[in-house]
């Protein structure tokens, strides 16, 4: 009798090459052949260069910039239905394009809504990612969404600092429900740093809601791009007391002149996962693997587990954090 579990393979992208090993090392097995043959004018053509017939297939990519990153997703997508795989699952520790998760003004795209069409329609039976930058996006997809969670990558991380009086910062409203979350699990107060933008990407005014006068404060935050937002709330919250600051964020998109600006920030600590790979050190980054965390994600979606188990911060694999 066959068995009732398939065998499972796992791939990487060319953009998550680093975090799809160290998931597949985590896994137990080691990671699939794929090769990206390229045409002299940039076209490529993945290729799956072993069987994958009657296979559980993960494909790990994230999409953030180039749009390449997204193309090459989609074609290893079809390239495995095509081959008869019995489940193609995209895991996207960084899920591209998060942020047009509405329509703010007239005659502008759904762009995540349009990627959650386009996953559908190329193959994917499942998509597997972490900390949306919003949620209602799982709502996005007629497919299963196995939406990952990374307070139980910095929970473990904030309570080894053992900083007294800690205050938790929203760096804006929107993040202020996440915000709380931590601050539950943390038995803490929190603040929120009020923010007006004139445009994308440059902040124009901040206020602090809330009291940081002797406090260390730990910002928590789902994305940080150009880091100028976190790096103009750590100096309104030293402006105002506070005894220390520090961020964590999952996603380190850190485009333009993001490392100059946290490196020349009142921040101690920029604590970030490796959902993106970093372009550059610094001495302020630091980064904790997400490894774990989807490899028992991956195992408990093959073996029909739970996935909310994975979120226990006190399960007994969160306390190895893997902190490079």
């Amino acid at each position: 009798m066959p068995s009732l579990i398939n065998k499972v393979k796992i791939f990487s992208g060319s953009a998550s090459q680093p975090l799809a090993e160290k998931i597949a090392l985590s896994y137990g097995l080691p990671l699939g052949d794929v090769s990206l043959p390229t045409y002299s004018d940039g076209e490529f053509q993945p290729s799956i260069d072993e069987s994958v017939r009657g296979c559980d297939v993960f494909f790990i990519q994230s999409t953030f910039p180039p749009a390449d990153n997204l193309m090459e997703l989609l074609l290893l997508i079809d390239a495995a239905k095509r081959a008869s795989a019995h489940m193609v699952t995209a895991v996207i520790p960084y899920f591209g394009l998060a942020r047009q998760d509405r329509k703010d003004k007239p005659r502008v795209p759904i762009g995540s809504k349009m990627v959650a069409n386009i996953l559908v329609a190329a193959g994917a039976d499942r998509v597997m990612t972490m900390d949306l930058h919003a949620p209602q996006i799982q709502g996005f997809f007629d497919i299963p969404v196995d939406h990952l969670d990374s307070l139980v990558i910095f929970i473990p991380y904030i309570k080894s600092l053992k900083l007294d009086n800690i205050v938790l910062a929203a760096p804006d409203i929107g993040a202020s429900k996440r915000v709380r979350e931590f601050a539950k699990v943390l038995n803490c107060d929190m603040v929120i740093c009020d923010k007006e933008r004139k445009r994308a990407n440059e902040v124009a005014s901040m206020v602090v809601i809330g009291d940081v006068k002797g406090k260390n404060v730990v910002l928590i935050d789902d994305i940080c791009d150009t880091a100028n937002t976190l790096a103009k709330a750590a100096q309104l919250l030293i402006d105002e007391g506070a005894a220390s600051v520090r961020a964590v964020c999952t996603h380190p998109v850190l485009s333009g002149k993001a490392y100059d600006t946290v490196e020349n920030s009142a921040l101690e600590e920029l604590v970030v996962t490796d959902t993106i790979p970093l372009k550059q050190e610094s001495s302020k980054i630091k980064t904790l693997s997400v490894d774990r965390l989807f490899a028992n994600a991956i195992r408990n979606v093959c073996e029909y587990g739970s996935i909310s188990s994975l979120f226990n911060i006190d399960n007994a694999y969160q306390s190895k954090l893997g902190l490079k």
